[in-house]
């Protein structure tokens, strides 16, 4: 009784000091006018420079997606005996990420600037590679001329993008949204260099390199321009790693009730239900993704289509995920930041996981030299499937890697960015 009523009073005590001590405590939003330290005013000729600061500005195209434990992995039968992706719990930090895929007009807009701003050097090696179109067997012909800048195709994933060129485009684009932002630009127009067109492609207003919507939300001020310091600049564009991708593809909140601290439902691929079609209302029997439905199959009968896409789709087609992502199954795959290791499931960390180069499973430990292994430090891992793949490849749990200098007409990208400051 006696030990009961002590653990009471400890009780008592411990909720007294969490409820007393912290009211008015300095914030990142409201430091206070001096140092909680050292006493010395901020902002003045002794003391440091201390910004406003409300919330670090969302990037132009992206959504948020709310981080958490999730079990990542293949969720279906292991028909290619890989065993490179098992089951294992892990916690995805917060993060945001682009809603649709990187499309021609983006990537457009990109050798523009570069032809503008960079050197003739620069500028050719950004140009995808058109010819990955281009099949012996196939009349793909008009798809090598037409596919990259032919306004119908606008809003058309880009491909022949190789993770290099991906990687650059992630730098080029936060330079490019952070001068923007120190300029006072971006005027807060909803969906900034993503804003959504009509199913046609047809902007109506901005041209390739034309002027687009850059910076929802920033917070210049035309005094001292975006900074870190000053809290109005946006953190690196960047690829996904494999761990954020799949957890955003799984988009598993969705399924989720409020308060319930167990994840009781699965999904093999990015929707509700264990199959490629729509189950419901007016849609009911439609393709949830563009895929290859099977051999010689890319889109249905005339007249009854059904993905209708015979090659990629328009980056907003199909219902997204709970997330608000589109296409993160079929249209085209996507890149992601990893390097491939068959046991990267056993080797990495379970708090943000992610494979960089030279760490653990040495390269040397694959017979390259020797054709017996593909793998090195320069191959990098692919997923979500594309117009090309079987279901199999739409499941987020799948990976697949190639060399990160080559690029095929089924891969394209989306960009990702950390949510700094933050555990919302």
């Amino acid at each position: 009784m006696r030990f009961t009523n002590y653990l009471s009073l400890l009780a008592a005590g411990t909720l007294a000091l969490a409820s007393c001590g912290h009211k008015g405590a300095p914030t990142a939003t409201n430091p206070g006018k001096a140092s909680s330290t050292t006493g010395i005013e901020y902002n003045t000729d002794e003391g440091m420079k201390v910004a406003n600061f409300k919330k670090i500005p969302t990037g132009p195209g992206l959504v948020y997606i709310e981080g958490g434990r999730t079990v990542l992995g293949s969720q279906e039968e292991d028909v290619t005996n890989n065993h490179d992706n098992l089951e294992r719990t892990v916690t995805i930090a917060s993060f945001y990420m682009d809603e649709a895929e990187v499309a021609n007009i983006h990537w457009l807009e990109y050798l523009h600037f570069l032809r503008k701003d960079s050197s003739e050097e620069k500028y050719k090696a950004a140009l995808p590679d058109t010819t990955v179109w281009a099949r012996d067997l196939s009349f793909n012909d008009p798809y090598v001329t037409y596919y990259l800048r032919y306004p119908g195709f606008r809003y058309f994933p880009v491909v022949g993008v190789n993770w290099l060129q991906a990687d650059s485009y992630c730098a080029w684009r936060t330079a490019k949204v952070n001068e923007n932002l120190a300029k006072g630009g971006g005027g807060g127009s909803k969906g900034g260099l993503f804003k959504k067109k009509d199913k046609k492609g047809d902007t109506g207003t901005a041209a390739e390199g034309g002027k687009t919507g850059a910076g929802a939300g920033a917070l210049a001020d035309g005094k001292g321009g975006a900074s870190i310091e000053n809290g109005n600049s946006v953190p690196n564009y960047r690829l996904p790693t494999e761990a954020e991708w799949e957890y955003a593809a799984q988009a598993l909140i969705g399924t989720q009730e409020v308060g319930n601290e167990n994840q009781e439902e699965k999904r093999i691929y990015p929707w509700d239900g264990r199959a490629t079609r729509n189950p419901y209302g007016k849609n009911q029997g439609q393709f949830l993704a563009n895929f290859k439905r099977g051999r010689g199959d890319y889109a249905g009968i005339a007249g009854s289509l059904n993905d209708g896409a015979m090659i990629t789709e328009y980056v907003y087609a199909y219902p997204p995920n709970d997330y608000g992502l589109y296409n993160m199954a079929g249209n085209v795959n996507e890149w992601v930041q990893d390097v491939y290791r068959p046991l990267s499931f056993q080797d990495v960390e379970d708090l943000n996981p992610f494979r960089r180069n030279g760490v653990g499973d040495d390269a040397k430990g694959y017979d390259t030299k020797g054709y017996q292994s593909l793998i090195n430090d320069h191959v990098r891992v692919y997923k979500g499937g594309s117009w090309r793949d079987v279901a199999y490849w739409l499941s987020p749990g799948t990976r697949r890697f190639l060399a990160e200098d080559s690029a095929t007409s089924t891969i394209g990208f989306r960009c990702a960015m950390i949510n700094a400051g933050t555990n919302k």
